[in-house]
């Protein structure tokens, strides 16, 4: 099974990336965008003098690996990347990626996860693990060999499949495994071309609107998300278990958001309810309201690292930074009375904005603390009698200390 898993990656490389690409943009996201490591692994402390140290365990064809490259380079923080991952092929794109950018700041390294003690690569202040732990033939063996890599005040950064947002594929894999199971790969792609044309409008993959990888991503695309031999999704609960099984402990999901019932829920007696619940249960029950998580995020920490938290914006000398957005620009379109409007993959919601929401988004530079950003506010604004100007912003930015 190794060798297929190995196979598959060799002769279709996922997500199919053309190094050519670099020159017109940086595929940003989570895990591992440097603001979310900085905001839930190291408690919103930036210290540029301080070297970075960060494993990309199964690396792939390079997305996390150049975003990190990218970011840390033009934050100007000295650190060491290594990818590591089962593919030279998936590796070779990754790296002609990194080159084609110019970046020195990362190293290749050919292995599996589970065996990372064998390749002496030393301890991690961060590593990525986007989309592999589902993979592996045992997932808390692998997570263990990562907790081992990470040093004692590191963290974990972690991508793993959702059940409910991928409702079709895992039916779709089950047909596709009793038709072709064992036909050599490239005829087991044509089956399933064949198959996804022939999907009637009641089948589950055909109406589930989020998963499009086997419609917009070539060969490799429908094999990675109908043919992958090893494959599985985690509910919350169980993903719960698995990072303590593996010796971590979790510190937040990403979008958190997307796990808090209060964000879809109006009932008094239902907030009421659900508010009773713990963390993980209050999680659980987001995950099963909203019915679309495809995937789950989450950010961990070794389970004997008891220092860790999360930056929080309240104390005077915290820096707000937006993690994509330019805050000025975005804080130029919004006008008093305003509601934010999201869509999470298909729940829109509406949350109302305060009214200095605008003016405080344009204070928001990545430079200015929370007692400079109050200050220029009072200098500027004269809130009406009574109006109540203390909320933040609804706007997602995370915050990091001075230092």
């Amino acid at each position: 099974m190794n060798d297929d898993l190995r196979g598959q990656y060799e002769n279709y490389p996922y997500p199919p990336r053309d190094p050519a690409d670099e020159a017109k943009r940086l595929i940003a996201g989570s895990p591992s965008h440097i603001c979310e490591i900085e905001h839930h692994i190291m408690g919103g402390v930036r210290n540029a003098a301080e070297p970075r140290r960060i494993l990309v365990a199964g690396g792939g064809t390079g997305d996390a690996t150049v975003m990190l490259a990218a970011q840390h380079a033009a934050a100007g923080i000295d650190a060491e990347i290594i990818h590591l991952d089962i593919s030279e092929a998936s590796s070779a794109i990754a790296k002609s990626r990194i080159d084609a950018r110019g970046l020195t700041n990362t190293k290749f390294v050919h292995g599996a996860i589970e065996a990372i003690a064998e390749r002496d690569l030393g301890t991690f202040d961060y590593i990525d693990c986007c989309g592999v732990l589902h993979h592996l033939e045992d997932p808390v063996a692998g997570l263990k060999a990562l907790r081992t890599a990470l040093k004692p005040a590191g963290g974990l950064g972690m991508m793993v499949y959702a059940p409910l947002g991928r409702t079709g594929v895992y039916h779709a894999q089950a047909m596709l495994q009793m038709i072709a199971g064992d036909l050599p790969d490239p005829d087991r792609i044509s089956a399933a071309r064949e198959l996804l044309g022939e999907l009637p409008d009641t089948n589950w993959l055909k109406r589930n609107p989020y998963v499009g990888d086997h419609l917009n991503q070539g060969d490799s695309g429908i094999y990675d998300l109908l043919l992958h031999r090893r494959d599985r999704a985690y509910s919350v609960p169980e993903l719960a278990a698995l990072v303590q099984q593996g010796g971590m402990r979790p510190v937040n999901f990403v979008d958190p958001a997307r796990y808090e019932p209060s964000v879809y829920l109006t009932s008094a007696e239902l907030l009421k309810r659900t508010s009773g619940l713990n963390w993980v249960q209050r999680c659980a029950f987001a995950e099963l309201l909203a019915g679309n998580m495809k995937t789950h995020i989450l950010y961990a920490v070794r389970d004997d690292n008891k220092t860790n938290s999360l930056a929080t914006p309240d104390g005077a000398d915290t820096i707000p930074v937006m993690r994509d957005d330019d805050g000025q620009s975005l804080g130029a379109q919004i006008k008093p009375g305003m509601s934010l409007k999201v869509d999470m993959a298909g729940v829109k919601i509406s949350l109302p904005l305060p009214q200095l929401a605008g003016p405080i988004l344009m204070l928001i530079d990545g430079e200015k603390s929370l007692a400079d950003i109050h200050a220029d506010l009072q200098s500027s604004q004269k809130p009406a009698p009574g109006q109540d100007n203390s909320r933040n912003s609804s706007t997602s930015f995370s915050a990091r200390s001075t230092g």
